[in-house]
């Protein structure tokens, strides 16, 4: 039985994955053609591929992240791209006012916004076990959660008034527990939560803004192959894909994103049918001795 089920569960998760991440998707550059989007967290990794893909597609671009000069190189390539425009804000979502900053540039720059994809995360305390800083979740809740409510808050007339879309990137440890990452999963899981409740108001209320959920797994980031390259066994999935896959669900208004779609949706469906199969999968994932204590 024990072996049964090593191999069918993830199989059949497998499975389904297959069938409703990798169907033939309606998808066109089109649809994109000539939107206003804001993309967070786009100085590197999957942001500022999403922000070429964007430009690639002609839509109207408003970036941010920290730092100013990646900014700069990003947008500039991103003209060269072939984006209907470009620009950028730099500021750090730690501050409680810059998600309002952001959103009322995109608004003072195109009168509109149709896509709102949040994207940035906060540092953390790297890849160990829970210390009991409750100073650090604090500022990780404020980063990685509260300033996407904030955004998402300041869009929303916008976004009504478009009949756009909401894209959150989040993480398989936001569906599942993952150990040595207790404060940054806290966060995902609450993004899970907020926006999730959200969608049913929506729907209740008839509001035709679409809300897509990204969970994402071990992607080849730079800062996260940094980060847990010596703890996770494994390979990661190439960020480039990630980032399109992410604008497709955006503009199909999926209600989830799994990716890399077999490994994310095996776990979440584990989670509900085998959660001790799952927390031993995970265990045996990691390099315990390269865990800090």
């Amino acid at each position: 039985m024990g072996l049964f089920l090593k191999i069918f569960i993830p199989f059949l998760g497998g499975a389904l994955a297959f069938y409703f991440y990798s169907a033939p998707q309606s998808f066109n550059e089109e649809m994109l053609r000539g939107k206003r989007v804001i993309v967070t967290g786009a100085s590197s990794g999957i942001g500022e591929q999403m922000a070429y893909h964007l430009a690639r597609m002609e839509t109207h671009l408003l970036l941010t992240a920290r730092t100013q000069a990646k900014l700069q190189k990003v947008v500039d390539q991103c003209l060269e791209l072939g984006a209907a425009s470009a620009h950028y804000i730099s500021g750090s979502m730690e501050d409680p006012s810059f998600p309002e900053v952001v959103v009322k540039e995109a608004e003072n720059t195109w009168g509109g916004l149709d896509m709102l994809i949040l994207n940035h995360i906060g540092y953390s305390s790297g890849i160990s076990f829970f210390d009991g800083n409750v100073g650090q979740v604090r500022k990780l809740m404020e980063t990685n959660f509260l300033s996407y409510v904030a955004m998402t808050t300041a869009a929303l007339p916008m976004l009504k008034e478009s009949e756009g879309s909401i894209v959150v990137v989040s993480s398989a440890a936001g569906k599942t527990s993952f150990p040595f990452v207790a404060p940054y999963s806290a966060t995902k899981f609450a993004l899970d939560g907020f926006f999730s409740s959200l969608r049913h108001e929506f729907i209740i209320d008839k509001v035709n803004v679409s809300i897509t959920l990204c969970i994402l797994g071990y992607i080849n980031t730079e800062s996260a192959v940094r980060a847990v390259s010596h703890i996770i066994k494994g390979t990661p999935a190439p960020k480039e894909e990630c980032a399109l896959e992410i604008i497709k669900a955006g503009a199909l208004r999926q209600r989830e994103l799994y990716y890399p779609p077999w490994v994310v949706s095996s776990m979440v469906l584990l989670r509900v049918i085998a959660p001790e199969f799952l927390d031993s999968i995970i265990s045996n994932s990691h390099n315990m001795e390269n865990v800090k204590r």
